[in-house]
């Protein structure tokens, strides 16, 4: 199983998390199947590896109506996505299409204004723009030399959809209270297996490979994965998991060079960056006014208001460093070199 002792660094398992999710792409297109018979099997798998976890971990209470509801219609948000996140692959490419994905805790933050009544800030709306405007750039529809046909269209929308409906499972989510994630994800697994059983292609001659890769998507990415995120959301602070987060496009991004040819051109590149600049400027409450000086020069506290850390003690930046930057350059650097794995631990 799974090891989520106390000694192991949280900031190193969720950079584990985030470096296995970005090879989904390649497991998904590598499984060879469509898109709603791969989510079908994910969510066999998935099922079948959360039920054994929950049960080991003692995590499976008895859930009220309200809370199974919610469960299931979360469920249905979140299969959808997976859906129309693995259709946009083919359609574009698994970069553009995980780039563009992470637009999705925008979209939270404007369903929460727009239906929540929560409150926004000036400098969250200057945030957002930025990052909106990043994913026009990085969609490959503006200022891009490769000619845009209404198949790579589609998968845009496709790609903005998932994150769409993620962004909805994750606002529901939100009204099951105490509940843990782990259990959460089983029901929408179980869900997903109802609701995608009469549409998937079960007759279909399966390879043994393939069989490797739909497990893979199943037991890694949504059982594996998701164990190491949940045992670490709970020990970092919200900048540390916001800057980790962004180890999942990073590899997702070689992933779709390495292996299929296919590099990010610069205004991709440069939409990414603006994305990757608007959601830590939300998450760290970056105040833009505050970064320019009187005379049109950055201000000398610009420093404080980039670091997460902000005026905190060096013991506090050393955490920082510990348990941001080391796994992020780990992250960054895994995929070229082979995995060593010491003897005695389990992962």
């Amino acid at each position: 199983m799974v090891e989520t002792s106390e000694t192991t660094s949280p900031g190193a398992r969720l950079a584990l998390a985030m470096v296995i999710i970005g090879t989904v792409g390649a497991f998904a297109t590598e499984a060879g199947l469509d898109p709603i018979t791969t989510v079908f099997w994910r969510c066999v798998f998935a099922t079948a590896f959360l039920a054994v976890w929950c049960l080991w971990r003692g995590l499976l209470p008895s859930l009220s109506v309200k809370d199974l509801l919610l469960a299931a219609l979360g469920g249905v948000c979140i299969v959808l996505s997976w859906t129309a996140f693995f259709a946009a692959f083919a359609m574009t490419s698994i970069a553009t299409t995980t780039i563009v994905y992470h637009i999705q805790p925008f979209f939270v933050v404007v369903i929460g204004v727009t239906l929540l009544h929560e409150r926004i800030t000036l400098d969250q709306v200057l945030w957002m723009v930025v990052a909106f405007v990043g994913v026009a750039l990085a969609s490959g529809l503006v200022l891009s030399s490769r000619s845009v046909d209404t198949t790579w269209v589609i998968g845009i929308a496709l790609a903005l959809g998932a994150a769409l409906l993620y962004a909805i499972s994750t606002i529901l989510a939100k009204g099951l209270g105490q509940q843990r994630p782990e259990v959460t994800t089983l029901c929408q697994t179980v869900v997903g297996i109802l609701l995608l059983a009469p549409f998937a292609n079960l007759a279909q001659s399966v390879s043994p490979t393939s069989w490797g890769w739909l497990a893979g998507i199943g037991i890694l990415h949504t059982g594996i994965a998701y164990a190491l995120m949940y045992s670490a959301y709970p020990r970092l602070a919200t900048p540390v998991i916001g800057v980790l987060t962004f180890i999942y496009p990073l590899v997702a991004i070689v992933i779709d060079w390495a292996l299929y040819g296919r590099p990010l051109g610069p205004v991709q590149a440069l939409g990414m960056l603006m994305i990757a600049l608007g959601t830590l400027g939300v998450r760290l409450e970056w105040r833009v006014l505050r970064m320019v000086g009187p005379e049109g020069l950055p201000n000398s506290s610009i420093i404080s208001w980039l670091s997460p850390c902000g005026t905190k003690t060096p013991r506090d930046k050393n955490q920082w460093l510990s348990e941001v930057f080391v796994p992020l350059f780990l992250a960054v650097v895994s995929p070229f070199f082979p995995v060593v794995s010491r003897p005695g631990r389990r992962v």
